[in-house]
């Protein structure tokens, strides 16, 4: 899998979604159960320091993958020369870097502790609440730049792969079409299972991309 450029991002996202369940989801459990903080201070800050890296990471990651897929399907020709395997190094170094710098700032600003809403250690405005405005700044440019872009970035790649496949079904079927007219003693039974699978085709393209 590592030899592979899409075994670096799936490598990546496996790697987030672990250390969420091995981390994140007992300190959340343990916040839902006792409706308090699970742990202390410092282990508090440490769970929501990975809480914001690993969220942020594996979102990247997804976001990565599907770039690493819209090239493979809309671009296969040139797919080795347009993503090569030190672009998805370098990808992956952006998505922690990316992931880390956020954690750090909110680490440094003490924008991580228990929250109540959430039952659980993750960002948190600091108990002061002077500092409101800059933690709603930091929020939203966090998350635009993290989730949305994440978001806007599965959109664009996997509605082109859609568009590819479409593309596809479309020649097979004037191909499938070609042939039934040509075929002009075949049985009518045949030619309707083959324009109902032509159906069928479309709508599994269509269900698998969405």
């Amino acid at each position: 899998l590592r030899s592979h450029v899409p075994g670096v991002f799936v490598l990546n996202l496996s790697f987030s979604n672990i250390l969420l369940a091995v981390i994140n989801m007992p300190a959340t459990f343990l916040g839902v159960s006792r409706s308090a903080k699970p742990f202390g201070d410092l282990l508090c800050r440490a769970v929501s320091f990975s809480e914001t890296f690993i969220t942020s990471n594996a979102m990247l990651s997804m976001a990565a993958l599907s770039i690493d897929r819209w090239i493979a399907v809309v671009f296969p020709l040139s797919y080795a020369t347009k993503m090569r395997y030190k672009d998805a190094l370098i990808m992956v170094c952006y998505s922690w870097l990316h992931s880390f710098t956020f954690s750090l700032t909110a680490l440094l600003f003490s924008w991580l502790d228990y929250s109540r809403a959430y039952a659980s250690c993750t960002l948190q405005p600091s108990a002061e609440g002077s500092d409101g405005v800059r933690f709603t700044v930091f929020t939203v440019v966090f998350h635009a730049t993290s989730f949305m872009l994440s978001l806007l970035t599965l959109c664009f790649t996997y509605l082109k792969v859609l568009k590819v496949a479409r593309f596809h079904c479309k020649r097979i079927d004037i191909i499938t079409m070609q042939t039934l007219f040509l075929l002009v003693d075949i049985h009518p039974s045949v030619k309707q299972r083959c324009l109902a699978e032509q159906k069928r085709r479309k709508q599994r393209a269509t269900k698998k991309i969405s």
